[in-house]
């Protein structure tokens, strides 16, 4: 048999794996082995570019600090002080507590940096709010998919590491970048959540009261601060974006410790912080102690363990892609378009497919390289591309068949992944309408950004 003939063999195999659900790590790790022994690549050339991606990824360190200080976020209770603060303010409004799931996923976002811990750790708190509010159940989970798109878009976010690593970009520009964009797409699922509420009488509506919209604010400084210290941290140039992990993950460890010390010593309860007297209960969270600070951690690591391989081998596979001369043949594809706006909004095309069957890691990583070289060459600035495609790739986390979010809201809601899709319909219109503006629009993207 020829090469190719091989090659096409190893994928429809590979395919044929990922279809019966084998885990894409595996999947891409076997296409990798098999097409390194018909290239007559040895593995140990394979074990050594595996050590070499690690080696030179020090951008790499900020990805599992930031998974950590999304589960300490979640564990110390902060998380919940910033959804009572976006409740506070838009419960006034018809369909106000699902509004305020997405404006918390949008606050969560911003100390996270993960799609898929925004989406459980809302999810889990707010579906059983919005149910017993009056929302339908199917559309309560669809709203928590939605709204972790945001995970890796508003800064910061994991994904934009590893875009940045790859592509040799700033990772503090990309950050940046991502401000106004993950924005508007928190704004525009709030305008399509508005319209479905307000269709079908859903919610229960709550006065607008500044003195409970003060409260809340004021319970949520913690929240506020851990914001405000890593894009003050970024954007003055102060820490770069692994600095600012680590020291969000030490703030974060010291008040989760300290609010314990203090809510136990004075007996405070401050989950509910509008309904408190003292505003010493305001100033503090739950916490958690230092014998589950381990159990927080390996649930960091394990997430860490997943995404890290899954870079490392993804790195080899654009290798093998590039000896395969799948860069050119995309790229003759592309340049094929046209001018600008063709080759713009045909690898918008290929990006929107993609992530509808792969992750948003495993697109970026193969993708990325190949299409942003085209899109520069027409004329695309390389940090406004990149909004441009990790905007795409997470609206891939609520379009079926994979829809990570999707598995993500139903595992912890509930209800089943079939009955979710009806409802992200509307969610995937406003996404959609935000990414053609921010494509449109570069300054969407690069206004924030200095010397731009």
């Amino acid at each position: 048999m020829t090469d190719g003939t091989l090659i096409t063999l190893i994928s429809l195999g590979v395919t044929f794996l990922f279809m019966l659900g084998v885990p894409v790590f595996l999947v891409i790790a076997y296409w990798v082995i098999g097409c390194s022994f018909v290239l007559d690549l040895t593995l140990d050339n394979l074990g050594a570019e595996l050590l070499n991606v690690f080696n030179k990824g020090f951008a790499l360190l900020a990805m599992p600090l930031f998974i950590l200080t999304g589960d300490l976020i979640n564990k110390s209770g902060i998380a919940r002080r910033l959804s009572d603060f976006a409740y506070a303010c838009l419960g006034w409004l018809r369909g106000g507590l699902a509004m305020a799931s997405l404006g918390a996923c949008g606050l969560f976002a911003a100390i996270s940096g993960s799609n898929s811990a925004t989406t459980a750790t809302i999810g889990s708190m707010l579906h059983p709010e919005m149910v017993k509010g009056g929302y339908d159940e199917r559309f309560s989970a669809a709203t928590a998919a939605a709204g972790g798109t945001v995970g890796i878009i508003i800064p910061p976010s994991i994904i934009f590491i590893v875009y940045g690593f790859l592509m040799n970009l700033p990772i503090s520009d990309l950050f940046v970048a991502g401000i106004l964009p993950g924005a508007l797409m928190v704004i525009g699922m709030q305008f399509a959540c508005w319209i479905i509420c307000r269709m079908n009488g859903w919610g229960y509506l709550i006065p607008l009261q500044l003195n409970r919209v003060l409260k809340t604010a004021f319970g949520a400084w913690l929240g506020f601060f851990a914001i405000g210290l890593v894009l003050w941290g970024i954007y003055t140039g102060k820490f770069s974006p692994t600095e600012a992990a680590g020291v969000t993950v030490g703030f974060c460890i010291i008040a989760g410790l300290l609010s314990w010390v203090v809510s136990r010593m004075f007996r405070l309860d401050g989950t509910k912080p509008w309904n408190e007297k003292s505003y010493l209960s305001m100033l503090v969270v739950e916490g958690f102690t230092i014998p589950e600070i381990p159990g927080i951690v390996m649930r960091s690591a394990q997430i860490t363990g997943i995404l890290a391989p899954l870079i490392a081998i993804s790195v080899v596979m654009q290798q093998i892609l590039s000896l395969l001369g799948a860069q050119e043949v995309i790229g003759d594809f592309l340049t094929s378009m046209g001018g600008y706006y063709p080759v713009l909004f045909t690898a918008m095309l290929i990006v929107f497919f993609s992530g509808m069957i792969l992750e948003s890691l495993p697109v970026t990583i193969i993708l990325a390289p190949i299409l942003a070289p085209i899109a520069a060459s027409v004329g695309v600035d390389p940090v406004h591309f990149s909004v441009i495609f990790l905007v795409g790739a997470s609206i891939g986390f609520i379009t079926p068949p994979y829809g990570l979010n999707l598995y993500v809201a139903s595992g912890v809601t509930g209800v089943p992944y079939f009955r979710l899709l009806k409802y992200t319909v509307p969610y995937l219109v406003a996404l959609i309408s935000v990414w053609v503006l921010v494509s449109l629009v570069p300054d969407l993207a690069l206004a924030l950004l200095p010397n731009r």
